[in-house]
This record gives C-alpha cells, sequence and structure tokens, in this order.
C-alpha cells in the first residue's frame, strides 16, 4: 500500500467516523417535552425562552401528557413555525410513562 493510498484511507475513515457520532448526538439530544424541565426546553429548543418554557410545563401539569409535539400549538405563545423550527429536537416518549 502506498503512503498515499494510506493517506486518503485514513482521511476517509476520520470523516466517516467524524459523522457517525454527530448522528446519534442528535438522536440523543431530543427534548421529551412529557418529562423535561423548563430549564432543559429552553437550553436546548429554538426561539423557546424561560417564559414559555414554563408555559409548557403549566400546560403539561394542568392538560396532561402531549400525545404529538403538534399539540405544542396550544399552548399560549407557541405557534406552527416554533414547532417546525424544532421538530427534530422533540419528542414525546412515551405518554404513557409521563409524570
Amino acid at each position: 500500500m502506498t503512503m498515499k493510498t494510506m493517506l486518503s484511507t485514513l482521511l476517509l475513515a476520520g470523516v466517516l467516523a467524524l459523522s457517525l457520532p454527530s448522528t446519534l448526538w442528535a438522536q440523543s439530544s431530543r427534548v421529551d417535552i412529557n418529562t423535561a424541565t423548563a430549564e432543559e426546553i429552553s437550553d436546548q429548543l429554538v426561539g423557546i425562552g424561560p417564559s414559555k418554557a414554563e408555559a409548557i410545563v403549566a400546560y403539561r401539569e394542568e392538560f396532561g401528557a402531549f400525545e404529538d409535539v403538534d399539540e405544542l400549538i396550544n399552548v399560549r405563545g407557541i405557534g406552527l413555525r416554533t414547532v417546525d423550527q424544532n421538530r427534530d429536537r422533540l419528542t414525546v416518549g412515551d405518554p404513557n410513562l409521563a409524570f
């Protein structure tokens, strides 16, 4: 194996290795809106600060677990655009296991 081939192989392996953890991280960094604290919600979601995060938690406590992330539009101050911006960061886990 020549030095050029070896370097090319190592470079390709490095690129592949770096892309895999980011994919796994993206999957594990989802926010479960049925169990997350207001701080976790505001820290990890785009366009949701502390007051909107508190509203999400208050809504969940009053009406029960979310069955779908689209239900967030029922929370005052949260619109479809905000849900769409965060869709890949959101999960509801198992609504029957919340709390």
